[in-house]
């Protein structure tokens, strides 16, 4: 992954937090109170992010030349990309959940 790619991923998380529909994890009981749901969706974006920032700054060593071990920065971006992939997917299929349910006739 390039810097560059990196900027937009945290940018593109940063721009998902804000937002009004947010993403949650895939073990979401279906009948959870509106606290503990609000908790869980934070939860994953707050566990997202971190992994993010982990990731930024695992990059900025890379480049500096002071990295120790590139297996175990490479295993961190990858985690992150994932995490942040399955975030996007979680999203997309609770915005489509929604869509649905509104197009439905009372």
């Amino acid at each position: 992954m390039t810097w560059e790619a990196i900027q937009a991923v945290a940018q593109a998380g940063q721009a998902e937090a804000a937002s009004d529909v947010l993403p949650a994890t895939a073990a979401m009981p279906v009948a959870a109170p509106a606290g503990q749901f609000g908790d869980m969706v934070n939860q994953g974006l707050t566990g997202v992010n971190q992994q993010l920032l982990v990731s930024q700054t695992d990059l900025q060593q890379l480049a500096a030349g002071d990295v120790q071990n590139l297996h175990q920065v490479m295993i961190r971006l990858e985690e992150s990309r994932l995490s942040f992939q399955l975030l996007l997917q979680v999203r997309n299929r609770l915005l489509e959940a929604y869509q649905d349910v509104m197009k439905m006739q009372v």
